[in-house]
């Protein structure tokens, strides 16, 4: 009897191999491939019996082959979980040498004193181009927008400050005008030209200072928001503009974080920014590495960190890093991280960057959780 109760289990546990609407691929703790779907056969372009028996790492990008036998050492070592139970978008390689995004899950079993990890994964390309194609729509509906603002911002700027810098070029001529015969009388009238000027430039500083807050602060339409994609559009977002960027970038968000509320536009282009200047800074590395995460922080914010494994900062440099005109770059214009973090401080979250080990550079910044009803 029991010897047909395991028959029955082995050809049912074939019946969902062969079911199974979502590649699956079994290994055991030494990454070997021991099981395989029908469906992981055809998304890879390998039968069965080509990856029955192999590690694996063959259905990797570079970056991840070259590390997934540590990420299972490391596991059985200490029990630190750096995938399994964590959703995660990563490179695949097909049997071609193509490389593609797939949304990848884990699963673990003990059995004995040995573990079957159970891989389940999803072809994200279809997906990704279409949501590259909307975004790709959508930022250039944002950049005629912002375009139209800056113009009309500039116009009225230029029609304010119009006239207290008139009134200013006017009373300076006239003092200079009056100093061409001066006496006690005239140097009265030069003292009153000279007074009027400066509240006129008072108030020409007062107006940047109106325009510089209502930019800074704007209007955030914040609404509840799902790291998970907004994370994965951006990601998406670079690639398409930066081919450098292809297999170089992981995203990683806890399933115990929350969502978050923001203005998912704005947020984005925080990420794209970090993430465009740690494409450029780990270009000339062999094995170019940029981890995207998000997890819960200590203080109950969610944190959102972004680190490459480039030449890194010096801590001196990541103190004013995010100052107007200040930059690392030799043609960069220091304007980029400014903004963002009047963005993230708009939000009620804090930014900083950090020299990340031994080499790299570390961006983190927090952002509000949405309040969930007790």
């Amino acid at each position: 009897m029991a010897e047909m109760d395991v028959d029955a289990l082995h050809h049912h546990f074939r019946s969902i191999l062969q079911s199974v609407p979502d590649a699956m691929v079994v290994i055991n703790d030494a990454g070997i491939v021991t099981a395989v779907s029908k469906a992981a056969e055809t998304l890879f372009g390998y039968e069965a019996d080509q990856l029955l028996g192999r590690n694996v790492s063959i259905l990797m990008s570079p970056t991840d082959k070259s590390q997934h036998d540590g990420y299972i050492s490391r596991y059985l070592r200490t029990g630190e979980r750096q995938i399994i139970g964590i959703g995660r978008t990563v490179t695949a390689r097909r049997a071609d040498g193509s490389l593609f995004p797939i949304d990848l899950k884990i699963g673990e079993a003990k059995i004995g004193d040995h573990y079957l990890f159970t891989a389940f994964m999803r072809d994200l390309t279809e997906q990704r181009r279409n949501e590259t194609r909307m975004k790709a729509l959508q930022a250039e509906l944002v950049h005629f927008s912002r375009l139209s603002s800056v113009g009309t911002m500039a116009s009225a700027l230029a029609h304010e400050l119009n006239q207290p810098l008139t009134v200013v070029t006017n009373y300076l001529e006239a003092a200079r005008d009056l100093l061409d015969a001066p006496d006690e009388e005239t140097m009265k009238m030069v003292q009153e030209a000279l007074g009027e000027a400066a509240k006129q430039s008072v108030r020409a500083g007062q107006i940047v200072r109106k325009l510089r807050d209502y930019v800074s602060r704007g209007e955030v339409e914040k609404r509840p928001t799902d790291l998970v994609p907004l994370l994965g559009d951006a990601v998406a977002l670079v690639q398409t503009e930066m081919s450098a960027a292809s297999g170089a970038i992981s995203v990683s968000v806890a399933e115990s974080t929350p969502h978050v509320m923001i203005d998912p536009i704005q947020i984005q282009q925080v990420v794209i920014n970090i993430v465009r200047n740690a494409i450029e800074a780990v270009a000339p590395q062999v094995e170019p590495k940029i981890d995207i995460r998000a997890t819960i922080g200590g203080n109950g914010m969610v944190l959102v960190s972004i680190e490459d494994n480039g030449p890194g900062i010096d801590r001196e440099v990541s103190e004013h890093l995010f100052r107007p005109l200040a930059s690392s770059k030799s043609t960069g214009m220091g304007l980029g991280l400014s903004i963002c973090r009047t963005i993230v401080e708009a939000h009620g979250g804090t930014i900083e960057a950090m020299p990340a080990g031994d080499a790299g550079t570390r961006f983190a910044f927090t952002l509000e959780p949405v309040e969930t009803e007790a």
